[in-house]
């Protein structure tokens, strides 16, 4: 019994130890934008397999995905071969990275994911909103920050497109609680991108469905087939109703 209470305790002094060292100062939650749906477009789902290997395979693999596999997405292995290739690279080849992830924890804090599922895992509206909001922080060792993903270890790769921006704050007191919050206002366009915000979330979105395509690239022939499927399960119990009020008409 005392054994047990000493644990009680123990806990509880370090519950309190924690809540003594906790931030007095919240950050209010990103609201996440819808993702636009273009998983049946083929120029849209191209389009983001080109953004992907540019900017995004440089730091990331897709392990789980060969280059060939965007045949299916109207992509020939020509093309492939001439505009996402490496020079190493063959179209049976798997989309792997050569930086090791000892190298990349020791550069950027933490080994950036694989992405092949990364679309599942996170959710499209997550993703869309995550990189649409990234801002200059100069008090962070990358030098940008996340609306979505507070600190994140990761760089804004596509700066170069959106342009610089920063996020404007305000520290207001939430009523209930007493706690200041420090709530998001907006960005500031510092220096503009290669694209206009409406091109910039444009191409955001298409990179967004290739990565939900590639986290599942029989998706769309999944949901055709399911179509035929309920279409068949609706006509069986239809006969199996018939079937049964025939059997059992007789009986009373």
């Amino acid at each position: 019994m005392k054994k047990w209470l000493s644990t009680i305790a123990m806990v509880g002094a370090v519950l309190f130890a924690f809540g003594a060292v906790a931030p007095v100062q919240a950050e209010e939650e990103a609201v996440l934008d819808r993702a636009p749906d273009g998983s049946d477009n083929l120029a849209s789902l191209q389009h983001g397999a080109q953004i992907f290997v540019n900017y995004c395979l440089n730091c990331h693999s897709a392990n789980l995905m060969r280059y060939n596999r965007l045949t299916d997405i109207g992509i020939t292995p020509k093309q492939i071969q001439e505009n996402l290739l490496f020079s190493t690279d063959k179209v049976g080849n798997t989309m792997s990275i050569a930086m090791r992830p000892d190298d990349a924890k020791a550069w950027f804090g933490a080994s950036p994911p694989d992405l092949s599922v990364e679309a599942r895992a996170r959710g499209k509206d997550w993703l869309y909103t995550y990189l649409r909001s990234f801002y200059r922080d100069p008090t962070r060792p990358t030098g940008w920050n996340n609306r979505v993903y507070e600190n994140v270890s990761m760089p804004h790769v596509l700066w170069t497109l959106q342009g610089i921006r920063d996020a404007k704050f305000e520290t207001d007191t939430d009523e209930k609680t007493g706690e200041k919050v420090k709530r998001f206002v907006g960005y500031t366009q510092v220096t503009p991108g290669a694209m206009s915000n409406v091109d910039y979330d444009s191409a955001v979105a298409d990179l967004v469905s290739y990565l939900s395509w590639m986290s599942e690239p029989a998706q769309q022939q999944r949901k055709r087939l399911g179509v035929w499927v309920l279409l068949f399960l609706a006509l069986l119990s239809f006969l199996a109703w018939r079937l049964n009020a025939a059997y059992w008409k007789d009986i009373k």
